[in-house]
C-alpha cells in the first residue's frame, strides 16, 4: 500500500522541544508554569486588538468557560451555527440549555445574518429570547461579522466567536476571534499549529479572562486552605504543551502561508474540471488560513462520494463537511432556522489533505487521482449512454 497522505497531520518547527526541555529541566511539569504565561502573551500579541487570553486544555473547554462567564443556565437557549464540528453545540448542553441552530449562507459557509435575524425574532416572540450567540468561522474562512455583530447588538445578545479552525485569519484586517465579547481557539492536533491538545479563550474584557482562569483551576477561592465558592473545572493547560505551542506560534505565518499554498495549488489544478467549486476568499474584506481546503462536487457524472471512495482506495484520507447539527440525532428536537444551504454543503462537500507539511509530490498525487476519478465515470457514462459506439 502507497505511503498514507493525512488530512491534516501535525507540523513541528524547530523551537517546540526547547521550551519542552525548559520545562523538564525546571520541573515546570505540572498545569501552569512560565511556558503558559509565555504562550498567552505570544497569542496576544499576534491577535492585538488589546485582548487578554487564557490558556486552556481544549477549545470545548474554551467554549464552556464562555458559556458559564455569561450566565448561561438550564432552561436558556443559545443560537448556535448549524454547519459546524459537535464541539461548538455540545456546551450548550453541558449548561442544561438548548440550542436553536441557524443555516448557513453561500458565500462563507457561515452563519447567515438573514437566518439569525428570523431566529432571533421568532424566539422573541415565543417569549425564548437567546441568551448567546455562537458564531464559527469554519475552515478557517471569516464570517461576515460586521453584519452578525450588528444584529447581536441590536438585539443585546453577547456573541461567542469560534475561531478554532481559524487561527491566522482575518475579517477587514482584524483577527477573527476578536470581534465577539469572547472568543475561542483549538490547538488540537489537526489544527493549524498545535499543542497536542488544547485551546484558549480569549476577549477585550479583561474580567471575562480573569472569570476563566479562575474557573479552569477548580475555582480555588484565596484562602489559606481549599476553599471553593463557585462550581471550578480542571481546564488549564500544562506547561508541557503550553511549551509546543510557544514553538509553534514562532512558525505560524508560515503555517497560514502554507496551507494558502495548498489551496492555490489546488485550484489551479482543478479549477477546470466542471462539478468542482473552490469556496475562495469572497473579496478583499476576507483572508482564510484556508486551514483545510474543500470543494463541493456537483456534477451528473460523478459524486462527492466518488472521489472520497477513490482517495481512500490510494491510502489518502479526506472527509465530507460537517454534517449540521441540526441533522444530527442528539440534536433532533433542536429548533432550526434555515433554507437549505447547509444541508446542500454537506452533501457535495469533500475536505482534501491540506496539511502544511505536503509536499508537491503528495499534492500532485491527491489532483491524479481525482482527475482519475472524474475522467473514469465520465467515460463510464458515455458508454452506457451510446452503447452502439462500443
Amino acid at each position: 500500500m502507497k505511503e498514507k497522505i493525512w488530512l491534516s497531520s501535525p507540523h513541528m518547527g524547530e523551537k517546540e522541544m526547547v521550551y519542552v526541555q525548559e520545562a523538564f529541566a525546571t520541573n515546570w511539569i505540572a498545569p501552569l508554569g512560565p511556558n503558559v504565561n509565555g504562550l498567552e502573551h505570544d497569542l496576544e500579541v499576534f491577535l492585538g486588538n488589546n485582548v487578554h487570553v487564557a490558556a486552556l486544555s481544549a477549545g470545548t473547554a474554551a467554549i464552556h468557560l464562555a458559556l458559564v462567564i455569561l450566565g448561561i443556565k438550564a432552561g436558556d437557549e443559545v443560537i448556535c451555527q448549524s454547519m459546524t464540528f459537535s464541539a461548538s453545540a455540545n456546551p450548550i448542553a453541558y449548561q442544561g440549555a438548548s440550542p436553536v441552530f441557524v443555516d448557513s449562507e453561500e458565500t462563507t459557509w457561515n452563519m447567515s445574518p438573514e437566518c439569525l435575524e428570523e431566529a432571533i425574532q421568532d424566539r422573541i416572540k415565543l417569549g425564548k429570547k437567546p441568551k448567546a450567540i455562537i458564531v464559527v468561522h469554519l475552515y478557517g474562512m471569516p464570517a461576515k461579522m460586521n453584519e452578525i455583530m450588528a444584529i447581536a447588538r441590536r438585539y443585546g445578545i453577547p456573541v461567542i466567536e469560534d475561531a478554532a479552525e481559524a487561527l491566522g485569519s482575518t475579517y477587514k484586517g482584524q483577527a477573527v476571534g476578536t470581534f465577539g465579547d469572547i472568543g475561542i481557539l483549538s490547538f488540537n492536533g489537526n489544527k493549524i499549529i498545535t499543542t497536542s491538545g488544547g485551546g484558549a479563550l480569549i476577549s477585550a474584557n479583561a474580567d471575562y479572562v480573569k472569570q476563566a482562569r479562575f474557573l479552569a483551576t477548580q475555582a480555588r477561592d484565596h484562602a489559606p486552605h481549599y476553599q471553593h465558592s463557585h462550581i471550578g473545572y480542571n481546564y488549564r493547560m500544562s506547561n508541557v504543551s503550553a511549551g509546543i505551542g510557544r514553538g509553534q506560534m514562532e512558525v505560524l505565518p508560515q503555517r497560514v502561508a502554507q496551507r494558502r499554498y495548498n489551496f492555490d495549488f489546488y485550484k489551479k489544478a482543478l479549477g477546470d474540471i466542471k462539478g468542482i467549486q473552490f469556496i475562495a476568499d469572497p473579496g478583499n474584506d476576507f483572508y482564510s488560513n484556508h486551514w483545510l481546503t474543500t470543494i463541493l462536487v456537483d456534477s451528473n457524472d460523478y459524486s462527492r462520494i466518488d472521489i472520497q471512495n477513490h482517495l481512500h482506495e490510494d491510502n489518502i484520507e479526506c472527509r465530507p463537511l460537517w454534517k449540521p447539527m441540526h441533522m444530527q440525532p442528539v440534536f433532533a428536537q433542536a429548533a432550526y432556522y434555515g433554507n437549505g444551504v447547509s444541508e446542500r454543503l454537506f452533501e457535495q462537500g469533500l475536505c482534501l489533505p491540506s496539511g502544511s507539511n505536503l509536499t508537491d509530490v503528495e499534492l500532485n498525487r491527491v489532483v491524479e487521482r481525482i482527475r482519475e476519478v472524474v475522467n473514469m465515470k465520465k467515460t463510464i457514462k458515455n458508454i452506457a449512454s451510446d452503447p452502439i459506439s462500443l
